[in-house]
């Protein structure tokens, strides 16, 4: 391979994928790395990715200051945007595609409950994630599972497949790819603050899998309390008990000080609830009638 690499990097994802490539190649493989904050969650390692190419004498630019990218083939980690003018760009998604094409894909496969997650690297295309298949990563997940702890197993997958394509570019190699099978695709739908809100008339074990998923580096799932906006970041499932006018939201116990809640099906021990604004914890409640809304 005669030319470097441009990297377009964002979020845990992103800062794994270039700490590894260090390790394994050098800085002298990559023209430049473009970086991009990313508002919707709590740490986006921003600041991560830019000391570490500063480190390392590597040009680091943020998605607002590009204007040309010189490289014969650039890589996108993370990458949430459209990505113009590159002469071959390589995309690595995390999902099995052709399933969850689009947004938000780990978010939404560990709220369906999916057995295996995974990444593809794919070759970019006009139409988003229907490009040609180049290699895959996939792992067995057991539920519960919080979104940190997926994200954390789910940058190995990234690293390893990076770390495979670019073998294959320095040595070389021609890089195959396989057609997307379009009678398998389905697609993930990108989210915003409403997506975050908690529909208690959903059964126990939904809701929790739920908050688990939104969950740090995320805001967090959303209700209110009275006009409170608040983020429960942690619940248990417990048993569900007969209730004669079944009202979701609505708080039947307190268990070691810990609210627990009916919902549409079976009831969810509260074990965090933060102040939307101030982040405080407000365990436990003052008060026994509370319904989450």
């Amino acid at each position: 391979m005669n030319k470097k690499i441009t990297m377009f990097l964002m979020n845990e994802k992103g800062y794994a994928v270039l700490k590894n490539f260090l390790q394994m190649f050098g800085a002298k493989y990559i023209d430049s790395v473009v970086v991009a904050e990313d508002k919707n969650v709590r740490k986006d390692y921003y600041d991560d990715i830019w000391k570490v190419c500063t480190e390392n004498q590597i040009s680091v630019l943020d998605r607002g200051d590009v204007s040309t990218i010189k490289s014969e083939i650039s890589f996108a980690i993370g990458w949430k945007w459209i990505i113009k003018d590159v002469d071959k760009l390589i995309v690595f998604h995390d999902s099995l595609l052709p399933r969850y094409r689009g947004f938000a894909p780990l978010v939404n496969s560990l709220i369906n409950h999916e057995d295996l997650l995974g990444v593809t690297a794919l070759f970019a295309s006009e139409e988003y994630d229907r490009g040609e298949i180049i290699a895959q990563r996939s792992l067995n997940v057991k539920y519960p599972i919080k979104i940190e702890k997926a994200i954390e197993e789910i940058s190995k997958l990234y690293v390893s497949l990076v770390e495979e394509v670019m073998r294959k570019l320095i040595s070389g190699q021609v890089i195959n790819s396989e057609v997307q099978d379009e009678n398998r695709a389905t697609y993930s739908l990108w989210r915003d603050e409403e997506d975050y809100t908690i529909n208690w008339y959903e059964d126990a074990i939904y809701i929790k899998r739920f908050i688990d998923a939104t969950g740090y580096p995320f805001k967090g799932a959303s209700s209110f309390i009275e006009e409170t906006k608040v983020r429960i970041t942690d619940s248990v499932v417990v048993d569900d008990v007969k209730i004669e006018i079944r009202t979701p939201g609505k708080i039947i116990f307190f268990e070691d000080g810990f609210p627990i809640v009916v919902c549409g099906k079976g009831l969810l021990k509260i074990l965090s609830i933060r102040d939307d604004k101030s982040q405080k914890e407000l365990l436990p409640l003052k008060k026994f009638r509370v319904r989450f809304k």
